[in-house]
């Protein structure tokens, strides 16, 4: 795959710098090393990126070509995707931190969901409707929305960008991609995967740089259809309230505080194992994570003091230690903002059983390492249980009934997903049921499949990514009546 170029931007199927001349250094947060210096865009860049997709959408041959060829360049992507994925893994990690292993698993997610809507784009031959008359016809066909602003963080950049760049694609829309600029290395290599699949120009731009000043066009903008963010609450608020005087569509998916609920008659050792699994993956820097342990009064003891335990043996480390079971956080500032969330926690009365601090180990000196850490004693009114840390953090509540459980696992203004654990099916279909998250597994934490919708109730977002309404985000519903013996209505004879 060939990166060399003038600039790290891509507009209107060239590569090219920012119009400032602008740059920005990319550190791994492992131990600081220069991973990367890409162009820093501004506002006048974004313009010009919306402009190319706007004059691609509404006179290019992307928007009306035959679905079997949309879905064919995306298979060629994949098959890219494939070639190349120890090279994509390596700049996910790179710019991350993350360890290989999850950076190639990233990749190997990524491109079953670029191979999952090329296989979806055959369902949008829209439906006939039932007339009633002999002589009419009706058909609601499904057509894409236009030109679509796509905004992705930095904890599963290439991941993130997949949801949202397969869909638009499939769909026929033309976008452009503005991913975190902490992580946008493998956007850049994405963009020359989509330029060697056959992309038409103009079809597929991106800009790299901040939130609010390459970003804020996207919302802004009249020319941009459909804004989609995936990132923290207070942005998505932002870029909603911007939107709103474009009536541009919006899909927002803003994290959530998710209950993994445990009950006494669970299988404890793979609900504990699970446990860990659910907040300390990726140093808990995922939206889903079970960041709340709601567990049952009887086993409180037993079952916590095994998690701390198991929690302290946690092997922090970069993507080169073998031994390592997760990394660092992605910046200083956020390890700053986990380290006062702690604090904070602590103040409220929680007991902190282990971590709450950066690690003494010094070889992690140079990064941005924060312990696995546990707040004991906590309940529904302290804000380390209703803020996102979006970090390595566990609070535990307990409870004593099946209805006190669910009550405590409502009880966020987020609704992404959570999890019980029971060997009681009954019980396990309540409680999944009256939980209001948008995704909740029994007897599992994490897994997710790309035919199945993704998104939160309440202020984790609006609506969904994944499945076919992942697909049916980026299409406009149209209704064409047909009258095939028009005449006189008589109506006002």
């Amino acid at each position: 795959m060939d990166l060399a170029g003038p600039g790290t931007l891509f507009i209107d199927g060239a590569w090219c710098a920012a119009e400032s001349g602008a740059s920005r250094e990319i550190r791994s947060p492992a131990d600081q090393h220069l991973v990367a210096v890409v162009d820093e865009a501004g506002a006048r860049d974004t313009e010009r990126a919306i402009a190319a997709a706007r004059r691609a959408f509404g006179s290019g041959p992307w928007p009306s070509t035959p679905t079997t060829e949309r879905a064919a360049l995306l298979h060629r992507l994949a098959d890219i995707l494939q070639r190349d994925l120890d090279a994509f893994a390596a700049a996910e990690s790179g710019d991350t931190g993350k360890r290989m292993v999850d950076a190639q698993a990233d990749i190997g997610d990524v491109i079953a969901s670029i191979r999952y809507f090329a296989g979806l784009a055959g369902s949008l031959a829209g439906r006939v409707v039932d007339t009633s008359k002999a002589d009419a016809i009706a058909q609601v066909v499904l057509e894409p929305i236009g030109v679509c602003g796509l905004i992705t963080p930095w904890n599963y950049p290439l991941l993130q960008a997949s949801w949202k760049v397969a869909p638009a694609l499939a769909a026929g829309n033309t976008f452009v991609l503005k991913p975190s600029e902490l992580t946008p290395s493998t956007a850049i290599m994405l963009m020359a995967a989509l330029a060697e699949a056959g992309l038409p120009a103009g079809v597929g731009n991106l800009v790299l740089g901040a939130g609010p000043t390459a970003g804020a066009p996207l919302a802004t903008d009249p020319e941009v259809d459909l804004l989609s963010f995936t990132g923290g609450l207070a942005t998505g608020r932002a870029l909603m309230a911007a939107a709103a005087a474009t009536v541009k569509k919006v899909a927002l998916e803003l994290g959530g505080k998710n209950p993994n609920i445990v009950f006494a008659d669970a299988d404890l050792d793979a609900a504990l194992d699970n446990a860990l699994t659910a907040v300390f993956l990726h140093s808990g820097q995922v939206c889903s994570a079970g960041a709340r342990l709601v567990i049952e009064a009887g086993i409180h003891d037993s079952f916590v003091d095994e998690l701390v335990a198991r929690a302290r043996r946690i092997r922090l480390g970069g993507p080169d230690d073998p031994r390592a079971h997760t990394g660092p956080l992605i910046s200083s500032a956020h390890r700053d903002k986990v380290a006062a969330y702690v604090a904070a926690g602590i103040a409220e009365g929680a007991a902190l059983r282990c971590g709450g601090g950066a690690p003494d180990d010094s070889a992690l000196q140079q990064g941005w390492y924060y312990l696995p850490t546990v707040l004991d004693g906590c309940h529904t009114r302290m804000g380390c249980v209703q803020e996102e840390s979006f970090g390595p953090v566990l609070t535990v509540e307990t409870f004593t009934t099946e209805a006190e459980a669910i009550a405590i696992g409502n009880d966020t203004r987020y609704g992404l997903a959570g999890a019980v654990w029971t060997q009681d099916a009954g019980k396990a279909a309540r409680v999944a049921r009256a939980l209001r998250h948008g995704t909740v597994w029994i007897n599992d934490y994490h897994p997710y499949l790309p035919q199945a919708e993704w998104g939160g109730f309440k202020q984790s977002g609006i609506g969904r990514e994944l499945g076919p309404s992942g697909l049916a985000e980026y299409c406009e519903a149209k209704h064409i009546y047909q009258n095939t013996r028009p005449g006189a209505s008589g109506w006002l004879d």
